[in-house]
């Protein structure tokens, strides 16, 4: 297999990761649970929260922990698969215009894709107002699962969202006439920024930011606001991501996965002429969801300036310290920072600047990394 070197990027193989004791000393605190099939959480000004279930719940949790009634006004969901409610933000400017993003799973027209869409929370937090779809994958398909679906508002007022391949639609993230496999970038009324990358391209969908992704379940900025993301590689070759305006980051043309069972994908290549390498690949898997950029001194200067990724299949929060050069990024040492006994769904940088994680499972919760 081709593996030469990236010009500005260190690949980290493998999983080398410290225990919980052997970190900084971080238990996890339960501040609110029995939350089902839990997808996202976002704090309010308030310091209370708003999460996801993926049947289709979106509920509001208080700051004593209590988790509240469904609010009323979510649009119906494709709850099935991988499909459901799915990730939620808050608006920067959430104070003046109680504005939240949301996406989901949205039947239609050939089967179902994923939307975005934008409302008001009610001052009461029990119902959604103006609400509006913003943004819809287009063609839908009659697929279970990569619905990608993770949100980031930029610093200058823009929304990232990103998008899977669908599975059975993989070949299409390397085409420019789907949102199959891409991020895309949209102005808050779901309008095309003047500058995307293929905007005035022939043949391309202008929302598109970047494209040869597989299924994104996390995105984070970091203190340059940039966007970073990890994706489900196949079996194998899960990825943490730097998407730069207008590249293609591979699949399913290079890959450090497999098919699931064994075997090549494609030509079994992992590197080829003008296709980006991951800034950290896993093998094996650890099925990354969630993602935060610490910016708090909170669990030692060290830290700071790190990545934290969930984990489904280890049920594991981690760490992924970054170090950027004028060469680019390079992934340090990996830190496994606690095990939480159920399926790691996502990861937030509290306003307090600690740690939360939700899980997802039947009786899911949200928990708070407390240093000791």
């Amino acid at each position: 297999m081709l593996r030469p070197a990236c010009r500005w990027l260190t690949i980290v193989l493998g999983l080398t990761l410290a225990t919980a004791s052997q970190a900084a000393g971080v238990r996890a605190v339960t501040v609110a649970d029995g939350i089902k099939m839990g997808w996202a959480f976002a704090f309010l000004p308030d310091g209370s929260m708003l999460v996801t279930e993926r049947p289709g719940q979106l509920r509001h949790i208080n700051r004593d922990g209590q988790v509240g009634k469904p609010i009323a006004g979510v649009p119906e969901v494709v709850y099935k698969g991988q499909g459901g409610l799915l990730d939620v933000i808050v608006d920067s400017g959430f104070a003046n215009n109680q504005t939240i993003y949301f996406c989901y799973s949205e039947a239609g027209d050939g089967g179902n894709s994923t939307a975005l869409a934008r409302a008001k929370l009610a001052k009461d937090q029990r119902s959604l107002t103006d609400l509006r779809v913003i943004f819809r994958q287009s063609p839908k398909f009659d697929s279970r699962a990569h619905f990608g679906c993770r949100i980031v508002e930029t610093p200058d007022g823009k929304l990232f969202l990103t998008l899977g391949d669908r599975f059975a639609r993989m070949q299409d993230a390397q085409t420019l006439d789907t949102h199959h496999g891409k991020v895309v970038r949209i102005e808050k009324d779901g309008t095309v920024p003047k500058d995307n990358p293929f905007a005035k391209r022939d043949g391309a969908l202008p929302e598109t930011w970047s494209y040869g992704h597989r299924n994104l379940q996390g995105a984070a900025l970091d203190s340059s606001g940039q966007l970073w993301t990890t994706e489900h590689g196949p079996q194998g070759g899960d990825e943490l991501n730097h998407p730069e305006a207008g590249r293609n980051y591979g699949w399913p043309v290079i890959t450090y996965g497999e098919n699931y069972g064994g075997g090549k994908i494609g030509d079994g290549i992992t590197a080829k002429a003008g296709l980006e390498q991951p800034v950290k690949y896993w093998a094996p898997s650890i099925a990354p969801s969630g993602l935060a950029y610490l910016t708090s001194d909170k669990y030692g200067k060290d830290w700071r300036g790190s990545f934290f990724a969930g984990s489904l299949k280890f049920r594991f929060v981690t760490r992924v310290p970054i170090t950027m050069s004028s060469n680019g990024a390079t992934a340090g040492k990996e830190e496994r920072v606690v095990e939480l006994g159920q399926r790691v769904r996502d990861v937030r940088q509290g306003p307090d600047g600690l740690l939360y994680a939700l899980t997802e499972d039947p009786r899911g919760r949200i928990v708070r990394l407390e240093p000791q």
